[in-house]
């Protein structure tokens, strides 16, 4: 998949970095504490971990600082976002977080390289891509898991009954605008893709702001 140039609510804070190369997404600033609490309740004590579409790299750093007992590989599709995600792993010296590497998440193949994997953790990705690629981002990601590694998929999707807020319907038509095939996975979707993927043991976490997290084991 090709990076999309989104206007976001952050983009322009995003777009400002600090001398040392570092940028701050505000949206990732508020959801890093509930997403840790989660996190480190769900996750394995050790092993290899991946984010996918690490971002700005805020996250994955404030992630090995928690979880020091497991190998973070920040990754994103952007090559523009990797300076800033080596500034955040450089400024914390910490031995269990690599440099980051370019990776399309919907593109078959990337698995056998990079797995087997522990954990796989991605936030605020599948409404800001297709369907076609969120399946195959999930499809993929199964296959990367080692056994009982967890998939945590974490951001906005419809419930079975719709949009969680009103918020959530205009969000999802400000993308839809901007790109017809982007925008909201509904719970039902996520759930019928991971289970085609091979991953039984699912379950949803409701997180702040009307958000979701998928906690999905593979057995």
């Amino acid at each position: 998949m090709a990076p999309r140039k989104l206007h976001l609510p952050d983009s322009a804070a995003v777009s400002e970095s600090a001398a040392d190369g570092r940028r701050f997404a505000p949206s990732a600033g508020r959801n890093a504490a509930p997403i840790l609490e989660l996190l480190t309740r769900e996750a394995p004590a050790r092993g290899r971990a991946l984010e996918i579409a690490s971002g700005t790299g805020q996250h994955v750093r404030a992630f090995a600082e928690a979880l020091p007992g497991l190998d973070w590989q920040p990754s994103d599709l952007a090559p523009q976002n990797l300076d800033s995600i080596r500034a955040w792993a450089a400024g914390a010296g910490l031995a269990n977080l690599a440099g980051p590497i370019l990776l399309d998440a919907a593109q078959p193949g990337w698995a056998a390289g990079l797995g087997p994997l522990d954990l796989i953790v991605t936030v605020n990705l599948l409404h800001l891509i297709s369907h076609d690629e969120a399946r195959a981002m999930i499809t993929e990601a199964a296959r990367a898991l080692s056994p009982r590694g967890l998939l945590f998929l974490y951001g906005p999707f419809r419930r079975t009954h719709g949009f969680a807020s009103e918020g959530d319907v205009a969000f999802h038509a400000r993308l839809a605008e901007q790109d017809p095939e982007i925008g909201y996975k509904s719970v039902d979707e996520i759930t019928a893709w991971l289970r085609a993927a091979g991953i039984k043991e699912i379950r949803t976490v409701e997180m702040p702001a009307n958000n979701l997290t998928f906690l999905a084991r593979k057995t």
